[in-house]
């Protein structure tokens, strides 16, 4: 039997905590204002579980809920996560996508993932999974996605699992799944894929002398853009994003911002006579507004990837333009007696060793300075 009584709860005038009995509580407040709480412990933790406003709900009314509460608690179940979980929105996968695609585009350097990233979950997962539940969604539902770029498609398969396993754990770390995503055992599920080589396909350093003599036959911003990643031996996003504001002219150096390089610092490229000769060439296409050294057609933007992939494919070439740093690495290391890691300063390679990385504090940019040029000598000889 309770400690309280209805015509005590409408006579009360003090405000305090006023107790029923078995952690049942009146917390009044004053003249018509108050609420019931229950405490109990759930799972080792004592919990305040709050019930209504005295004003709403009735003393038998809350009397009748902390039993219900203290029954559940009693089979294992927690009222407040179950609260939290019934009022928890379920978003589909489609929903649950671009949230996340929002949340960490941010973190993303390379604008062209940000946009595949999306794009491939448009095109391959939403048909099948995009109006489902997260919750709803198990391994066999991913599997019979995956199934028809399997072998076919096979990285971009892979690139699309792992992407549905990014989404499917942030809804399960939001409260949206009871699991996380079922990836492991959906790996055996699937055909096996054939090995990647990791390996960019590099055109021989041999034959690169000669494509420059190919590329400097018609002038294009593209060609240009190309000939400037040849010599400075720089990835694709770094060229198609530098701005005249990142070259330094009298001293003959670009310098390209920690925001725009792989590995987030800074790095500095000595310009050779070669590759000066490039910027000089590039000056009529400068365009104040965007001050990008190889604009696209829209000079606000920088030309996409493609641009200089199809300068290749046009000349019937099997090659890539990510592989014109391997030519300038196996050349550095056939052709010269720089020591490797001043190469691969030049190449902006981070220095696996930890211990190695923690000492270094050189660049290099003396000897890089002429390893640069004497490249440069090479491709233009």
């Amino acid at each position: 039997m309770g400690k309280l009584t209805a015509l005590q709860i409408r006579n009360l005038k003090t405000p305090g905590r006023y107790g029923d009995g078995d952690g049942l509580t009146l917390v009044f407040k004053g003249h018509g204002r108050g609420y019931w709480v229950l405490r109990a412990t759930i799972k080792g933790r004592r919990r305040d579980i709050g019930l209504g406003s005295f004003s709403l709900v009735s003393l038998k009314e809350a009397r009748d809920t902390a039993i219900d509460l203290r029954r559940d608690i009693q089979r294992g179940l927690d009222p407040i996560a179950e609260r939290e979980r019934a009022d928890l929105v379920v978003l589909t996968f489609a929903e649950a996508a671009r949230r996340v695609h929002c949340e960490q585009k941010a973190g993303w350097k390379n604008g062209k993932h940000q946009d595949q990233w999306i794009t491939t979950l448009e095109k391959y997962a939403f048909p099948k999974l995009g109006k489902r539940l997260v919750n709803d969604i198990e391994g066999p539902l991913i599997r019979e996605c995956l199934l028809p770029i399997g072998l076919e498609k096979p990285e971009t398969a892979r690139r699309v699992k792992q992407r549905i396993g990014v989404i499917l754990d942030w809804a399960y770390a939001n409260g949206m799944r009871a699991t996380e995503a079922p990836m492991r055992s959906l790996g055996r599920a699937l055909p096996r894929q054939p090995k990647r080589d990791n390996h960019f396909a590099a055109m021989p350093y041999e034959e690169v002398p000669a494509f420059m003599l190919h590329l400097q036959k018609r002038e294009s911003v593209a060609r240009l853009a190309l000939e400037f990643l040849i010599l400075c031996g720089s990835r694709s996003g770094e060229i198609r994003g530098a701005k005249w504001a990142e070259v330094d002219l009298e001293h003959k150096l670009w310098i390209i911002p920690a925001d725009r390089m792989k590995v987030g610092k800074e790095h500095i490229v000595p310009l050779s006579n070669a590759t000066m000769s490039v910027l000089e060439r590039a000056r009529p296409h400068y365009a104040p507004c965007s001050d990008l050294i190889f604009p696209g057609r829209n000079v606000m933007r920088p030309m996409s990837d493609m641009t200089l992939l199809k300068i290749l494919r046009y000349a019937k070439l099997p090659y890539t333009v990510h592989g014109f740093r391997s030519s300038f690495r196996d050349w550095a290391a056939e052709q010269t007696n720089y020591p490797g890691e001043v190469a691969e300063a030049a190449l902006a390679h981070t220095v696996s060793n930890r211990v190695e990385a923690a000492y270094r504090r050189t660049n290099y940019l003396d000897k890089r300075r002429e390893l640069m040029r004497d490249w440069a000598d090479f491709c233009t000889n």
